[in-house]
This record gives C-alpha cells, structure tokens and sequence, in this order.
C-alpha cells in the first residue's frame, strides 16, 4: 500500500513539473501599464513585495566623477574614491551636454540635484524630435510647471532638490542640459522587460492623470502618521508583552497564508539620551514560514527607521510619533509568521503592540519574504581598493528588490562625513549601474546641511550640526532595485573608524521564500556604548587662537572654523580663520598676560593651498620674518617659537599683516591662528596666563 502512495506522488510531482514546464514555454501576455497605474505605485506598499520578472532593472544616471573605473584588464578599480561629482556627463554635442542615454521601456522615478538653476535640461522620449520635457533645470523642482506641482512629490530638503513625478516612455529617452544648468544630477529608473507597454510621458496629462496625481500628493502630504489602507478581511491584535533582562518572548504567532500590513509598538522610556541605551538592548526579530532564523532582526528603535533612542519623524513606511512607533511594509508569508522580542538590558521591560494582518491578494508564489537586518562594519569588500572606501549596507544573494536603508552615524568629532556615494551593484556587476554623488545627495539632501527634514520617501532624524549622532533614512518605493541572483549596496566613507566616524545601519528588502540572507545578530555590547564623550585634545596652558579678542581688522572675516576634520593636530580641534582679506589688510587680536614677567613665545598656525605670507607683530614689534603659510594640503606647523619676551600685566597686541601669497598658492590670503602659548622662563611653574590673585582687569 505505501508503494503505491509513493508512486502515486511521484506521479503527481511529475505532473506538476509538465505543468510549469508548459506553463513557462506560453507565451507570457506583455503587461500594460498606464500613466494611472505608475502613479498609484507611489503609494502602493504591496508592490515591492512582488519579486522580479527577469529583465526589470533599476539603475540611475548622475554627475559621478568619471576618473572612477573598472579595469576589465586587469580586474584592478582604479581611482575609486574620486569625488569630483558635480559635472560628469556622457559626452558634449557642440554646445550640448548629454546627461543619460536610456533604452526603454522604462520609468524615471526620481530627478535630483544639489544645485539646479535656469540653463534648460531637456528630456527626448521615444526618438521624437522636440522635447517632451524642456525647463529650467530649476523648473523641475520649483513647483511652478504641470505637472511638477505637488508638494509632497516636489520638494526641497535641507537644499537638496527633488522630484518624483513619474516620466515613462517606451523605446528611448535622452537627456541634454545648455546653458548654466547648475551642477550634480541623478536620474533614476526602472527599465521593464521588452513587451512591456508604457505610455510615452507629456506635461499635457489628461484630468484623470492629473487627478491620480493629486490624490497621491494627498497620500504622500500625511507622509504616514500610521496610517493604514484599509484591506478586505483585515485584522488587528493587540498583546502587551513583559520581557525579563536576559529573555525573550513571543509577541504573537500567526498560522497560514497572509502579510502583516502594520506594526506599531509603543514603551514607556525616559527621556533622551537615557531612550538610546534601552532601545539598542531590545531587539524585534520575525521568522517567515517556520524558518530557523529570522528574517527580520534589528534592535527596537532601529527598525523603525531612526537612531538613537527616540527621534519623531513620519514617513510613508516608518515613523515615530507621540502615539508611538509604526511600520506598514508589507509582510506576506504562507505558513505562518512569529513576532519575537528579546531584552538584553538589565530591567524588565514592557511593551505594547498592535499587530495589523490580512489575507492575501496576489498569490503567495509571486510575492517575497521581507528583510531587515541591522549591522555595523559586516560584510566589507573583499577587494583592497572597493575597501579604503566602500562601507557594505547591505549584501545577499538570491531575488529580490532592494528597499531601503536607515543609515545612523556617530561621528563625535565633527567635520563633513558624508562625501561618500552610494553604488549599488547587482547580479555580480564589477561596475555598479546605481553610482552617486555624495551620501547626503542619496538621502535627498545636499551640501552637508544639518537641517532636520522629513519627507514620505526620505528624512533627516537626528544631525547635531554634523558632529555627534546623525540619523538618515531613504524609501525605495518605485525606484526599488530588483535582484535576480546578487545584491549589493555600499556608500563611501572617508573617515576611519578611528577617527571616531562609526557606522551603523538596518536595510530593508524582500527576497524569494527560502532564501536566507547572511546577517546574524549582533551581541549587545557592540550594539550600544559605542558613543560617548571623545577627549579633546588641547595644548595645556594654551590661548586658544579662537576665544582671543578681536581689537580690530582693517578688511576680510573672522570665525571660528571646526578643524576636526581635517586631521589631528590643532589644540581644541578648532582654529581663529580669517578669510576674505587682501594683501596690506591687518588683524589685531588681545594676548592676555595675567602676571608680568619673561616669556617665551610660541603659537601655532594652519598652512594651506589658499592661505598667505603674513608678518606678525607683538606690540608693534616683529616677530621674526614673514611666514608663508602655503601647502598643498591643510596642516598644523607645529609649535613655532617666536623669542624671549619681557611683558607687563594686563593686555598685549598681537597683530597680522597680510603682505602675499607664495607664487604657487590660491590667491585666497586665508589665515588661521591655532593658538597662543606663553612659556614663564622663570623658575615659578605658575601659569602666566592664570586670574591675577588681586582685583583688577585686562
């Protein structure tokens, strides 16, 4: 009896194999999309969880620094970190530059840049003579031309410029710019596997188009708010969870074939930055279909898309409000799903969920298994060159469409960290079709501009004027990557661990069931801690070149510019700058003495390609010869001594006369005084520079 139940599955396996293989050898009916079907996709968060047909592709056109390259012959990057990305193109045509040739069917889903102005930037659709799209540069982005009008789909962010109006075409599309066009584009886009039909693009949409679009502005204006779309059968459950230091528990287990379409969670915290701890020690993990390991593992707060602790913010997917935290990615799986929690704190914990689930309503065969996997410094490239620079987001293998990332950096020194580009390289690429031009252009921003933003597709949560936590997050919603086989995501990071500039990030994507992805959790303390109070390095018994008085200056600016970034070396990390002067300009400044005596005088400057020779002065008297202060590159020069000095109490004038610049520097004149140091040749060990120990001032 059971051999005839084994050849009778046998068969029947059999006849389902015929079954697809027949199946696959019909022709597939070639999928027709209108202009209405690609905006709703704005707003559909079930869509990125179909898994790619072979032959979808996302990729993107911008200004990269085209030094960058693959060597086919050698296997060797070459140049890999040159970031002269403001003006790359294609090639020039007389007076014409070509930004992107791109090969359709297709859709540009977002049109970016840094610095958009009024030359014209055109856009030719399926081999047509006049241009569908013929602005400003600027016009793209300023909400004043149909239909780049709505709000929440044209936007500035923090200067950076962006677009998501939808722009298909069926064969072809080329973009040219004349005049002065600004600097630094991106032209993202999907291409569709040929017998796709796409409608070609006009500004001249019909009111039924306009009216999409304005439905989806309306959407997109809430950004999220945890709002949910309402599904046929849907169902919520509620569950309050305690978590004892050192456990975990089940939040909820679901059985059979459905998505969770909504996660909203809510604790009671203190408040910053005692949240950040508490948050990185709770960790949310969700296993798809009996699955071993999770397919979903970050800590609590960073799976909802900001870092550290509590920072509200809403977008279409993700947020933190005052009711608490929610999630609408879509979830599907087929045999059951299981929320789990686990506390790696020291207190118990308690935290409440709504869990939204609904059947399904595309067949569970078409759809992927969402990811998201928190990680610091995993999976880095293997190549020597890709790894001075390339910092990995995320890396798997399989099919799937990349969604997202939440990138948190802890940079407590400060200077511009994020001159890194994003490049995404797929199904084994050496070369990668997604390469960009700076971090903050690949989260909708531009020039290294600390303003907090939120938007439904991007969001700057946390910046502390670049120094410290900095939080930032981007949605692939349309503009999602397909994977067939391979996926990787990396951004650039010019500063070294060491320095501190520390990574941390959770992506998010879905891949075909069965399919594990490679990251594992990460032990708590590599999870939180790793911030914290970073010594300042300071010459003892220093003026600080930045708090001297200024008595007077005969031209130019002066402020106090962050050193930090550059390279160690400047007490206090920060320096006197004095900019926009000219030669025969002078600048006084106030040297306090608090007790009269002998002192050797030293001080430190800054030398750099654009600053200039100067003659100091201590009390209208020279010190020494004039200095040139050029150097291809910015450094400190060390202490410099400038003689033996008999000095009163009260206050002394150091003054600076610019009288040149070396042949070969930038004819700029910049000057940069680090700091002021007297040195008492007596045998006291007293400060000169301590309060006087009677009344008085200077």
């Amino acid at each position: 009896m059971k051999t005839i139940e084994r050849n009778a599955t046998r068969f029947l396996y059999l006849l389902i194999g015929l079954c697809l293989v027949l199946s696959a050898a019909q022709p597939v009916a070639a999928q027709k999309l209108t202009y209405i079907d690609l905006v709703n996709r704005l707003t559909n968060l079930e869509y990125p969880a179909t898994l790619p047909a072979p032959g979808e592709q996302c990729a993107q056109q911008s200004s990269w620094d085209r030094a960058s390259k693959y060597d086919e012959a050698t296997g060797k990057y070459v140049r890999w970190d040159a970031n002269g990305d403001g003006n790359g193109i294609i090639r020039k045509e007389g007076n014409t530059l070509v930004f992107a040739e791109i090969e359709g069917p297709a859709v540009i889903w977002r049109t970016w840049s840094a610095l958009a102005k009024e030359g014209h930037v055109k856009i030719y659709l399926d081999g047509q003579a006049e241009p569908a799209v013929d602005l400003p540069f600027i016009g793209y982005f300023n909400c004043q031309n149909e239909p780049f009008i709505y709000p929440a789909l044209v936007h500035e962010a923090a200067r950076g410029q962006n677009c998501y109006v939808p722009i298909p075409f069926q064969k072809s599309c080329k973009i040219t710019a004349e005049g002065d066009w600004g600097a630094y584009y991106h032209f993202t886009y999907t291409t569709y596997p040929k017998g796709t039909i796409l409608p070609t693009f006009t500004r001249e949409l019909s009111e039924e188009e306009k009216h999409a679009l304005e439905r989806t502005n309306a959407i997109l204006s809430r950004r999220g708010g945890g709002r949910q779309v309402r599904r046929r059968g849907q169902e919520r459950q509620d569950r309050q969870v305690t978590i004892p230091p050192g456990k975990t528990v089940t939040v909820l287990q679901l059985d059979g074939e459905q998505a969770i379409t909504g996660i909203d969670a809510s604790l009671d915290l203190p408040a910053s930055p005692d949240d950040r701890d508490i948050l990185r020690e709770l960790t949310l993990h969700i296993y798809w279909d009996g699955e071993s390991q999770p397919s979903v593992w970050a800590p609590l707060g960073d799976f909802f898309g900001t870092a550290p602790g509590v920072n509200k913010y809403e977008s279409f997917p993700l947020g933190m409000t005052d009711a608490g935290f929610y999630c609408r990615w879509y979830m599907p799986f087929e045999r059951g799903a299981q929320i789990k929690v686990t506390n790696d704190g020291d207190k118990e914990r308690s935290i409440e969920f709504t869990i939204s689930h609904a059947p399904l309503s595309k067949p569970i065969e078409t759809l992927g298994r969402f990811h998201a996997k928190w990680h610091r410094d995993a999976f880095l490239p293997d190549d020597p060159e890709r790894r001075k620079i390339d910092w990995t987001m995320l890396k798997t293998t399989g099919r799937g469409r990349f969604c997202g990332v939440m990138l948190h950096v802890w940079n407590p020194r400060g200077g511009w960290w994020g001159e890194g580009d994003e490049k995404f390289f797929v199904d084994g690429e050496k070369f990668p079709s997604t390469f960009g031009t700076g971090s903050e252009d690949y989260f909708g921003y531009a020039w290294c501009n600390p303003t907090l933003f939120e938007n439904c597709y991007h969001n700057q949560t946390i910046s502390m004027n670049n120094k410290g936590h900095i939080s930032v997050n981007r949605w692939h919603l349309t503009d999602n990557v397909p994977f067939q086989k391979s996926f990787e995501a990396a951004i650039e990071k010019y500063y070294p661990n060491t320095k501190p500039t520390l990574y941390a990030a959770t992506s998010y994507w879905y891949q075909a069931a069965g399919q594990r992805d490679p990251y594992g959790p990460v032990p708590v303390d590599q999870r939180k801690g790793y911030w914290g109070e970073v010594e300042m390095f300071k010459v003892k018994g220093a003026l600080e070149g930045e708090d001297l008085a200024i008595l007077s200056k005969t031209g130019g600016n002066t402020t106090v510019q962050d050193m930090s970034g550059y390279s160690e070396g400047w007490s206090n990390e920060a320096h006197l700058w004095w900019t926009d002067a000219k030669p025969g300009n002078v600048l006084e400044l106030a040297v306090p003495v608090a007790k009269a005596g002998s002192y050797r005088l030293k001080m430190q400057l800054t030398k750099a390609i654009d600053y200039g020779i100067v003659q100091l002065y201590l009390d209208g008297k020279k010190l020494g010869d004039p200095i040139d202060l050029f150097n291809d590159g910015v450094i400190a020069t060390g202490a410099l001594d400038m003689g033996t000095h008999d000095l009163s109490q009260g206050r002394h004038t150091l003054k600076v006369e610019i009288i040149g610049a070396n042949d070969k520097a930038v004819k700029s004149y910049m000057f940069g005084l680090d700091y002021v140091k007297l040195e008492s040749t007596a045998s006291s060990k007293e400060s000169p520079n301590a309060p006087p120990r009677v009344g008085g001032s200077f």
